[in-house]
């Protein structure tokens, strides 16, 4: 599958989040909000990365339940 492919899957999955893929190959994501202090305190992130596109919905689905928010359906 094409990265523009998984690029489309997951920012579908995850519509807070921008998905991109870095000239260097990383898989990367940034919130579209800031964060507030009780996420800030659970351990959330503004920016995450990944090698790869598996990866980074790993680490986005932790983001989620770090934040207390439902997994996509």
């Amino acid at each position: 599958m094409s990265f523009d492919r998984h690029l489309a899957e997951i920012a579908r999955e995850f519509p807070h989040w921008t998905i991109w893929r870095s000239d260097a190959g990383r898989w990367w994501a940034t919130r579209h909000h800031p964060l507030s202090a009780e996420q800030r305190d659970a351990g959330c992130a503004m920016t995450i990365d990944a090698d790869d596109p598996d990866g980074l919905r790993d680490q986005l689905r932790d983001q989620q339940r770090r934040a207390g928010t439902p997994p996509p359906a």
